[in-house]
């Protein structure tokens, strides 16, 4: 079963990026983050992500760094998550009847078992961190609350899924999508992969699939484009108000210009798409008849005469008898005198 209804359906990853954007608008968080999740309703976005989080319970103090630091300078994942852990419970709620009143969907990926206990007050699917793939008890535990979820699977292999999803069924009958994404900050275009989402589709045939993006939002946002071509049906990413700012997630965040061009990529590809059974087309009843050849008499033919291969050439317009007769009219008569270079017509012979 299907977790949305609509498809791609585009979720803008807020994260922890509208704690920058106060600081260079001089508003505050929750400003930010309003800000924030309205820019995104506005340029197409169906759903907004953030991060539920508390440093104490994420990372040890000694935890070493796995961004680009020539980006992001903090060397500590404690020091770096300890900048952003402002947010709670009340904050979040705030976030989601925000989001209820513009009509955009609110979701958090919770990163401990409090935030899963409150997330679930207000929040109807539950984001699953790469980094949490093989974290089989908290697994467990999201699962538990009997909501969908979107399990992302960066740096997993094919059995570290597998034993995540059965983690969730063995618990719960929730939809399941299963969302391919590279754990590399930024990811090069040559890391990408996305092949790997046909190889999610064979291994999960049953399971909604989705992307998650990682690299530097190209120009004409082709990585997203391709992903949904490939059968993503789920499509996450980054999202920011300023490329330009510091930070781990801003400079390979997608913006509303790109969400824009995005959607119309998405709305030229379904026009290309079309129908999956091949079959002729109306717009093509023209060349069908015109373009195609029928059987032509290739020299002047006497009535009464035995009409033989020698006597027939294949010529357009596709208006007579189609080439494919051929066996048809070889041996008949002619019932009347065939000149030369006229379209042969059952009525002509016996």
């Amino acid at each position: 079963m299907r977790i949305f209804r609509k498809k791609p359906f585009l979720i803008a990853g807020i994260g922890v990026n509208f704690f920058d954007i106060a600081q260079r608008e001089e508003i505050s968080d929750m400003e930010a983050a309003k800000m924030m999740v309205l820019e995104a309703k506005r340029c197409g976005v169906d759903a907004v992500k953030f991060h539920s989080f508390k440093a104490d319970t994420l990372a040890s103090k000694n935890s070493p760094a796995y961004w680009d630091l020539s980006e992001e300078p903090t060397t500590s994942q404690y020091e770096l998550f300890k900048k952003y852990d402002k947010f709670g419970k009340e904050e979040y709620r705030e976030l989601a009847e925000y989001c209820r009143e513009l009509d955009i969907m609110f979701l958090s990926t919770p990163f401990d078992f409090e935030s899963v206990d409150y997330l679930d007050e207000f929040m109807d699917i539950f984001p699953v961190s790469s980094s949490d793939l093989t974290n089989i008890p908290f697994i467990k535990y999201i699962a538990s609350k009997n909501k969908p979820m979107l399990l992302t699977t960066g740096g997993a292999t094919i059995n570290e899924i597998r034993q995540a999803v059965r983690t969730i069924e063995d618990v719960s009958t929730v939809d399941i999508a299963i969302i391919h994404s590279i754990s590399s900050y930024p990811t090069d275009y040559v890391d990408a992969n996305l092949l790997m989402i046909k190889d999610l589709l064979e291994s999960f045939p049953d399971y909604e699939i989705g992307y998650s993006d990682h690299t530097k939002p190209d120009l004409n946002m082709f990585v997203l484009t391709t992903a949904y071509s490939f059968g993503a049906d789920i499509i996450m990413k980054h999202f920011t108000l300023d490329k330009s700012l510091p930070g781990n997630e801003h400079y390979h965040a997608m913006d509303p210009n790109d969400v824009l061009v995005f959607r119309s990529n998405v709305s030229f590809l379904s026009k290309l798409l079309g129908m999956r059974n091949k079959q002729p087309l109306i717009c093509e009843s023209s060349a069908r008849r015109h373009a195609r050849r029928s059987i032509v008499a290739d020299k002047d033919i006497k009535k009464g005469e035995k009409i033989t291969f020698g006597m027939l050439t294949f010529k357009r317009p596709g208006t007579g008898i189609t080439p494919a007769k051929i066996d048809d009219v070889i041996g008949k008569t002619a019932l009347e005198d065939i000149a030369e270079d006229t379209l042969i017509d059952f009525d002509m012979l016996e």
